[in-house]
C-alpha cells in the first residue's frame, strides 16, 4: 500500500479534535446525511431496481450556476492529521457520496462572524454520503487508509464560490 499523503502544516501546538458518531440530528446544522436506510425506497424498472429517491436536493442555481456531477479521488491522509483550515462555498451546496465503501472523515464548523468556529469531526461510514449546505464551513475530503473515490454533486458557473480561512492554531485528529 502506498504511503498516505500528508497535507499537514508544520508541527505546532494543536487542540485535539475528537470524532463524533454521525447522526442526522448531530449533522443537521451543516447539511444532510445521505443514507439509504432513511431514504424513500421506490421499486422501478419492473421491480428489478431499488431507487433511493431524492437523497439530496442541489442548491446550486445562485448567480447563474448549474448542478454538475464529478468524481473526486481523495488520497488518504496521514494521522495524526492537523486541521489547519476550512473552506465554504457561498453560491452552492455540495454532496459527497463515497464509492469505495471505506469510512471517511468530515470536519465542519458553524460560522463565527465570517470565520469558521470550532470544528466538529465526524467519522462517516463508507456507505453514507453527506451534503454540505450552501455557505457551510468544512474541511476538504479526508480519506482514511486508502485512496477513495467520491461521486460529488456541486455547482459550476460564474462567480467566486470558494472561500478558504486558516485557523490560528491547528486541531489534531488522532488515528481513527
Amino acid at each position: 500500500m502506498d504511503e498516505p499523503v500528508s497535507a499537514s502544516a508544520p508541527a505546532r501546538a494543536s487542540q485535539a479534535l475528537p470524532l463524533e458518531a454521525l447522526t442526522a440530528e448531530a449533522f443537521s446544522p451543516f447539511g444532510t446525511v445521505l443514507d439509504t436506510a432513511s431514504a424513500e425506497l421506490r421499486l422501478i424498472n419492473g421491480g428489478t431496481t431499488e431507487r433511493f429517491h431524492a437523497l439530496a436536493t442541489a442548491d446550486t442555481e445562485a448567480g447563474s450556476g448549474r448542478t454538475i456531477l464529478s468524481l473526486f479521488r481523495a488520497q488518504p491522509r496521514a494521522f495524526p492529521y492537523s486541521v489547519t483550515m476550512m473552506e465554504r462555498h457561498p453560491l452552492g451546496s455540495q454532496a459527497f457520496f463515497p464509492m469505495s465503501g471505506r469510512d471517511w472523515i468530515a470536519v465542519v464548523a458553524t460560522d463565527d462572524n465570517g470565520r469558521p468556529g470550532a470544528p466538529r469531526g465526524f467519522r462517516v461510514p463508507g456507505g453514507v454520503g453527506l451534503q454540505y449546505g450552501r455557505n457551510v464551513w468544512h474541511h476538504p475530503l479526508i480519506a482514511v487508509g486508502e485512496v477513495a473515490d467520491f461521486l460529488v454533486m456541486d455547482r459550476d458557473g460564474p462567480g467566486d464560490n470558494l472561500e478558504e480561512v486558516d485557523y490560528p492554531e491547528p486541531f489534531s485528529i488522532a488515528r481513527p
